[in-house]
Formats: C-alpha cells, sequence, structure tokens
C-alpha cells in the first residue's frame, strides 16, 4: 500500500525494524530536548504529513521497549491519524514512571501501523440477538 509522506524533519522516513514487524518506528523531531517529568505529558511533532488512502487510518502505537524499559507510552493508545488529516504527525507522549525523561530529537517514540477500517451503515432495530454472555460487562466472562 503506497502512502504520500512528505518528511520535514532532518530523520528517515519511518522503517519497520524487522522484516515481520507490523509497526513503523517513527522519530522526534523536536528541535530542543523535551523533558517529560513523572506523570507529565506532551505532543512530541515527527515531521512527517500524510496523505492516507480512503478506507484507512494509521495508528499510533507505543513502542513496547521504551514502555517496558523507561514507563514511556503514547497516551490515547491507539491514536488515529484519519485519511483526510493533512496537518503534522504529533505522537502524544506521557511518562509513567518516578524518574523525569528527556525525549532527544530523532529518539524513537512510537509505532506507526496502516489499518483498514469499514464505515458504519447503522440499522436501527427493536431487539438484538440473544448471546451467552448478554448484557455482561467487564469482567463477567468467568475467565480467569
Amino acid at each position: 500500500m503506497t502512502v504520500k509522506v512528505i518528511n520535514r524533519s532532518s530523520n528517515p522516513l519511518p522503517l519497520y525494524a524487522t522484516e515481520f514487524a507490523a509497526g513503523l518506528d517513527v522519530r522526534a523531531n523536536n528541535p530542543e530536548p523535551i523533558v517529560l517529568q513523572p506523570l507529565g505529558r506532551a505532543m512530541v511533532p515527527t515531521g512527517l504529513f500524510m496523505e492516507i488512502p480512503a478506507g484507512y487510518e494509521v495508528q499510533v502505537r507505543p513502542r513496547s521497549g521504551l514502555a517496558a524499559k523507561k514507563g514511556i507510552t503514547v497516551l490515547n493508545a491507539p491514536g488515529t491519524i484519519d485519511a483526510d488529516y493533512r496537518g503534522e504527525v504529533c505522537v502524544i507522549l506521557v511518562n509513567l514512571s518516578s524518574e523525569p525523561f528527556t525525549v532527544e530529537r530523532g529518539e524513537r517514540i512510537a509505532q506507526l501501523v496502516l489499518a483498514k477500517h469499514e464505515v458504519i451503515e447503522w440499522e436501527e432495530v427493536d431487539a438484538l440477538a440473544e448471546s451467552d454472555r448478554g448484557a455482561g460487562g467487564f469482567g463477567s466472562t468467568g475467565v480467569k
């Protein structure tokens, strides 16, 4: 799938780290280091602008290594970049650790995943089909 991109950063375009990786590593394009205090958050620019094909979105997901080692994650994970958005891609990072974390320019901060989506067509009805779960909510399946 081809996605048009403008790269206004000094970083390479996002890359797949391995042959079978689903996500492309995206890098920070902040002019100055950003210090994230514990429980602090910031929108980190990437310098990327995309034209995503209709029927697709790009999801912004955390990097597992950054989350596990440093407690840094994407706040609205997964974030969605809609096909009609043309602004700069920014990543909302949050520091869930007890130590300050500095985001340096060029650091891999998130992953981008291209995902196909469907458009919902609502059908209003008076009743829904029965199921084993029914209206049971969180924790109601009995699976431990």
